[in-house]
């Protein structure tokens, strides 16, 4: 096999175009491993979206605590009605 002056170039350049390429891939995997190794700022990040949707009212799931809060005192309101009654009971 000869290699001719005019191939040498050519090559060269395309060599080089692909070690560009596979640099630039290198460094997104890089940043890309580097942000799913950053614990803090992924814990940070978690804690604000649910903050958001606390404060939002939680979409769906806010209309689930309100029934079970709504549940949840009317409960306690009926053992303190009981509790009233069984109380007055023993008093006599």
């Amino acid at each position: 096999m000869s290699h001719t002056r005019d191939d040498t170039p050519d090559e060269t350049t395309l060599v080089r175009e692909e070690i560009s390429r596979t640099r630039e891939e290198l460094g997104e995997t890089v940043e890309a491993l580097a942000a799913k190794a950053d614990v803090k700022s992924r814990a940070k990040e978690s804690a604000s979206r649910v903050a958001h949707t606390v404060r939002s009212g939680g979409g769906a799931g806010g209309d689930e605590v309100r029934r079970v809060a709504v549940a949840l005192a009317t409960g306690v309101l009926a053992a303190a009605i009981v509790a009233l009654c069984t109380r007055g009971r023993n008093a006599r």
